[in-house]
């Protein structure tokens, strides 16, 4: 009983030459107000001063891997497998806690046996000017029905039981931006999870990530999000239009 009350989260960052933003992310790791955190940083070989900073908070992260990777869906992957928790979520780099009571509010949601994953909503915020929100992120409860719609939970938001990462697997590292997409479809529409949502802000996200930035990522997304739609049965090129005309909103 004890355990499904105090469980251990494990959190996965990936990280390459983020000197500028990685502290906050530890920090906002490290401050929140549920203790049982397993913090698991794999790092690509940075060269910028982000291993001297990870170095510093030696002592507060349970495991540090610094070397080449295939990309950050090889290097979250390996996050996984060295992790230990039975609940397992993100923190990218650029990322932070909207607030230090975040995970408390996690591990209430899976004190629930039934609920494989939780998730909530996201502010997309200036990445020089963090307090400044351009885009609101908005889940609302899911529904099945919703998927042929384009919709997903945000990314940086989701937490996992790990018995859902070991039925329906990992990252595809086939794919180069989109692995994310196709994992939360695999698990949604293959593995019909059951999700329970926390209707608040849990995660601000810098601006400018890797698949938009330029009209050649834009395309490559595009095409990878489409594949994988199909790829798990949930629609295609009508599910793919959705997905981004539901984008416009967030902006409003």
């Amino acid at each position: 009983m004890g355990f499904f009350l105090k469980p251990v989260i494990s959190i996965v960052t990936a990280v390459f030459n983020r000197a500028d933003t990685i502290e906050q992310a530890l920090h906002s790791v490290h401050t929140q107000t549920w203790r049982y955190i397993e913090h698991v940083v794999i790092d690509g070989g940075s060269t910028d001063g982000t291993v001297q900073i990870l170095n510093g908070w030696r002592e507060m992260i349970s495991v540090l891997i610094s070397e080449p990777d295939d990309g950050i869906y090889d290097a979250l992957n390996k996050g996984f497998s060295r992790s230990t928790g039975d609940i397992i979520g993100l923190m990218h780099s650029d990322d932070f806690y909207a607030n230090e009571q975040v995970l408390e509010r996690v591990a209430k949601a899976f004190a629930d046996p039934t609920v494989d994953a939780v998730y909530g909503d996201l502010d997309y915020v200036v990445k020089d000017e963090p307090s400044r929100i351009i885009r609101k992120w908005r889940s609302g409860i899911y529904k099945r029905s919703k998927l042929a719609w384009g919709w997903m939970p945000p990314h940086p938001t989701l937490y996992l039981r790990r018995r859902v990462i070991d039925e329906w697997g990992v990252f595809d590292t086939h794919f180069r931006i989109a692995a994310d997409y196709d994992a939360i479809l695999r698990y949604l529409a293959l593995g019909k999870i059951r999700l329970a949502y926390i209707p608040e802000v849990l995660v601000k996200m810098r601006v400018g990530g890797e698949s938009n930035r330029s009209l050649s990522r834009i395309l490559l997304k595009s095409r990878e999000d489409l594949y994988a739609l199909k790829k798990n049965g949930v629609g295609g090129i009508g599910a793919l239009v959705w997905k981004n005309l539901s984008k416009i909103r967030q902006f409003f």
